[in-house]
């Protein structure tokens, strides 16, 4: 049997476990840097201090700081679409579909797809008095805190019809979620992301660079802290289980493979014992006194019992006819088969 064949469920789980492994070492790699720059990230305010603190970083520009500020939009705001009243300088609405599901399983189950999504968003600064910063890129962030405005379900009233195709097809739909969330005009938010001095001297913060995540968010430097710790925390967990199940893998693929090699030197072994107990028989069974004619060309002692094929040769013993596998010693013929011959 193939050997790969015998480690074919240990190969399929070692090759999935490796993949999540390696990604949650990516994320944690990811979190720990993220983590490490933002312990690390002075928490500045929007004063006349800001322009002191920038001249001490190269360039003006410092990689990473924490700022709190209000939401004030440069232009005229965005509008809610349900209520008029309220303003903001970040919009997303959201239509989702829920339906449910048959599973593989066979049970029925709640699930949720968004079918259409749109972003608006208009320059905006953080304010502070007669103080401010602009915000660069601010759909860029990887979190991005927005109040819910409108929040709506409409549920479907299928028919007959529908409630016989849904069970045909698997899926039934219950109802569109529409939803539209803002960042409010006037907001009172927390901004992590590269500060710097433009040439005509105004501040703006900015995705940074270096991979590292814009946050917009109404969360404290040490809430978020607390959050990013214990995600670098459950990551470990992963890693150590995941870690732990390739470690298992492998150990029992290297199990099968020692296996393998004790049981293929103990049949080599065997077959050896046989090879050396049927010439010891043959050597016994064999004619003495046999004319030149009749021996082998190899080891002129025993006579020729073998005839190599396709060339015909009768011409060696079968002792050396083991060791003879490429070409025919007499004609030089490559040697596709043998077979025993009996010389009377």
């Amino acid at each position: 049997m193939d050997f790969f064949s015998e480690i074919i469920g240990e190969t399929v789980i070692l090759g999935l476990d490796s993949l999540i492994l390696g990604f949650c070492v990516k994320q944690l790699s990811k979190c720990k840097h993220i983590l490490n720059a933002l312990q690390t990230a002075p928490v500045l305010e929007i004063d006349s201090s800001i322009n002191k603190e920038l001249k001490k970083f190269p360039n003006s520009t410092i990689p990473y700081v924490v700022i709190r500020g209000l939401v004030k939009p440069l232009g005229t705001p965005i509008t809610s679409n349900y209520n008029n009243s309220i303003t903001g300088v970040v919009q997303r609405l959201t239509i989702k579909e829920h339906v449910i599901a048959r599973t593989s399983a066979g049970f029925w189950s709640d699930q949720t797809r968004t079918i259409h999504e749109v972003c608006n968003s208009t320059p905006f600064v953080l304010n502070n008095g007669k103080y401010s910063i602009e915000v660069v890129d601010a759909l860029a962030a990887e979190l991005l805190d927005m109040d819910v405005i409108s929040d709506k379900f409409e549920p479907m009233s299928p028919g007959v019809i529908d409630h016989v195709w849904g069970f045909f097809s698997g899926v039934r739909q219950r109802g569109l979620q529409t939803m539209e969330e803002m960042l409010r005009d006037g907001s009172y938010i927390t901004a992590i992301g590269e500060l710097s001095k433009s040439k005509t001297g105004a501040l703006k913060i900015q995705p940074p660079r270096d991979g590292l995540p814009l946050y917009l968010t109404t969360a404290t430097k040490s809430s978020l802290l607390k959050r990013l710790a214990s995600s670098r925390d459950f990551l470990r967990i992963l890693v150590v289980i995941f870690g732990a199940v390739a470690v298992a893998a492998s150990c029992r693929v290297a199990y099968k493979y020692v296996k393998r090699r004790k049981r293929r030197a103990l049949d080599d072994s065997v077959k050896q014992r046989l090879a050396a107990g049927r010439r010891e028989r043959r050597a016994v069974a064999r004619e003495k006194n046999l004319s030149e004619v009749q021996l082998c060309v190899v080891c002129t002692e025993n006579p020729k019992e073998i005839i190599l094929l396709p060339c015909g040769h009768v011409c060696v013993c079968e002792d050396c006819s083991d060791n003879i596998t490429d070409n025919c010693p007499i004609c030089r013929k490559r040697i596709e088969s043998r077979a025993p011959a009996f010389i009377t």
